[in-house]
């Protein structure tokens, strides 16, 4: 594998070639805020990370499908508050907290938005093909408390319109450290498209969090907590994507556990009318909470139909009284990885085959 590092030079409001693997290129260009971007190409489409701005993935576009979700915010903002740059596909939430803003920590965190030390293009080529992955390094050092790296990297193969993105974290000190994370993937919602997943529709697999805002007029919240009851009752009502009868103004989120198949790994999908489907894959021992997410107000529209998770989004104080707080031990590292992007009409029906398989 052939890697490179990044420089911040190599970014203008003009798109340049950077990087070449087979059918794959890499294209380094900045926003009109400077905020640095690599898109990465192959023959079924291209995503696009931010390397220095939280390694986010700002769009993905695939077999002609917008994946990322619908926001007024066409592009990023060198803001590191999370809600004034947010209309990205994916951001990585944690690391020491993730979830509600708190006195203890802000939303999501320290890592959506945090600037990378370095960021690297990889090309090479494994049993799955040709690949071009982007990555980069977070160290983040606080004397007396925390010493750790965060190290993301998001691989596309050749011929594949998945992103595969895997996580690797080290603990720096001689103690045990406490960590948080939840992958942040935000897709766009498609009309008669229908959900399937491995988790079971019941209360015991399936929790919808009954949170209205304060300010929210009574008449609005009255029909908002209605629809949530009647998610509660019996999930698949929200089972197929109608924007005409269903209530996600502004948001509605649950809680799942999944089932998990032979490798560990939890499936969801978002099958559309055209044979499309969105895809997430993610493993059940380190991301055991399920968070799904769904907001139309209007102006926005998510399909977060699973964001996966070491908790649920309560933030850290819920976390921790609920026993979801995990550690890296002193001087160790931790790996995972999942998968989401679309699959192809082909691809579909051995996925939804196996998710039926799942739940039997």
């Amino acid at each position: 594998m052939n890697k490179f590092y990044l420089d911040k030079s190599f970014f203008s409001k003009d798109e340049k070639l950077v990087a070449e693997n087979g059918n794959l290129k890499a294209y380094a260009f900045a926003y009109k805020s400077g905020v640095a971007a690599i898109k990465i190409v192959n023959e079924c489409g291209y995503f696009i990370v931010l390397p220095y701005k939280g390694q986010q993935i700002w769009r993905a576009h695939f077999h002609g499908h917008d994946l990322t979700m619908e926001t007024l915010m066409d592009e990023p903002t060198t803001s590191t508050v999370f809600l004034e740059t947010y209309g990205g596909f994916m951001y990585h939430c944690g690391f020491k907290s993730m979830g509600w803003p708190t006195g203890e920590h802000k939303q999501h965190g320290e890592i959506p938005n945090v600037e990378y030390d370095e960021a690297y293009i990889a090309c090479g080529e494994d049993g799955n093909g040709k690949f071009m992955s982007i990555g980069g390094t977070r160290h983040y050092e606080k004397s007396f408390a925390e010493n750790y790296k965060f190290m993301p990297e998001a691989r596309l193969y050749e011929n594949s319109s998945l992103i595969n993105m895997n996580i690797e974290a080290e603990n720096l000190r001689s103690k045990p450290m406490e960590y948080m994370y939840l992958c942040h993937i935000n897709f766009r919602p498609f009309q008669g498209s229908k959900l399937v997943y491995s988790a079971k529709r019941d209360a015991d697999h399936i929790k919808v969090h009954k949170d209205i805002p304060e300010s929210m007029p009574e008449k609005e919240a009255s029909a908002l907590l209605a629809y949530m009851d009647a998610v509660q009752c019996d999930p698949t009502i929200h089972d197929t994507v109608d924007f005409a009868n269903q209530n996600y103004n502004p948001e509605i989120v649950l809680t799942l556990k999944y089932e998990a198949d032979e490798n560990g790994m939890a499936h969801t999908m978002q099958c559309m009318p055209d044979g499309y489907a969105c895809y997430v894959a993610h493993p059940t021992d380190v991301l055991p909470v399920g968070v799904r997410w769904i907001s139309n107000t209007g102006d926005e529209r998510s399909m977060g139909m699973v964001l996966p998770a070491t908790a649920e989004h309560r933030g850290y104080i819920n976390a921790k009284n609920d026993g979801y707080i995990k550690e890296i031990p002193a001087k160790s590292k931790i790996t995972f990885g999942m998968k989401f992007g679309l699959l192809t009409p082909d691809e579909v029906p051995e996925k939804v085959e196996k998710i039926e398989s799942l739940l039997k």
